[in-house]
């Protein structure tokens, strides 16, 4: 079976991975629940390709995102559910619902306008397949989501509602109080080690609604400071290859000292 530019030969490709008797060993003992973690996996790499802005690498990890989703597709045809051709056309519609500024008489034209236009849209499709049932207003966000990108959802639909400050200077005086809450657990007359840890919860929840307030994703701010950390700790371990030491043969102070200097140099 050759390559293709046509998406049907992807299809095919699959159909013929998970033919049984023919078909690869592996992908024929796969399920939707299996495959799923490695569904995450992928969009997480198509994520850091774009951090790295390598488009080379970016063009490969869509083409793995995009197997997912043709995997899926085949195991949910194989049970008579849906096929691949079925989620493109609910994507299409969709697309074209969610944009009546484009495809009809909606003039909406700036993105906050835009942004509101949708997330209206997008309730009204909930309620009408939901019915008169009424809803928390926290409803609807994936438990599996990322723990950060899961508090950013919440807090945004909590704000929605009225439930939010109106100043980044009133959330850093909570960041500030949940932090005192930690201290205080940590000096108490014996450490209490589950309080002092779910304080902590607590503050990265009170730096996941700054980072809201500052209109930055919580999520992107982390894997930045991700990449940062492993820079300056690669430079230390350079620098002590130099002395022909390792990390573990120096002592701390030498190491923030290094540390220092690697932060000096950015």
């Amino acid at each position: 079976m050759t390559p293709s530019r046509d998406i049907g030969r992807l299809l095919e490709i699959m159909a013929a991975l998970r033919t049984p008797k023919t078909g690869c060993p592996w992908d024929l003992e796969q399920n939707f629940a299996t495959i799923a973690p490695y569904t995450l996996e992928e969009a997480y790499e198509v994520a850091d390709a774009i951090a790295r802005d390598d488009l080379t690498d970016l063009k490969e990890e869509l083409g793995d995102l995009l197997l997912q989703v043709v995997f899926h597709a085949r195991m949910a045809e194989e049970q008579r559910a849906f096929d691949f051709g079925d989620v493109v056309q609910a994507i299409t519609e969709k697309l074209i619902r969610r944009h009546p500024h484009v495809f009809g008489d909606e003039r909406s034209q700036t993105p906050e306008g835009v942004k509101g236009l949708w997330e209206r849209i997008k309730a009204e499709e909930k309620a009408a397949r939901s019915g008169p049932k009424q809803h928390s207003v926290l409803a609807g966000i994936p438990v599996a989501l990322p723990a950060l990108t899961r508090a950013l959802k919440l807090q945004e639909k909590a704000s929605k509602v009225g439930f939010d400050w109106n100043d980044p200077r009133a959330v850093l005086r909570k960041i500030r109080e949940e932090a005192d809450e930690i201290e205080e657990a940590l000096d108490g007359p014996a450490v209490e080690t589950a309080q002092a840890a779910a304080e902590v919860g607590d503050l990265l929840f009170a730096a996941v609604n700054l980072a809201r307030h500052l209109r930055a994703d919580p999520e992107a701010l982390l894997r930045q400071t991700n990449r940062k950390f492993e820079r300056r700790f690669a430079a230390i371990e350079s620098a002590l290859a130099a002395k022909g030491k390792a990390p573990q043969d120096a002592t701390l102070a030498e190491m923030d000292a290094l540390w220092d200097e690697a932060k000096a140099q950015e």
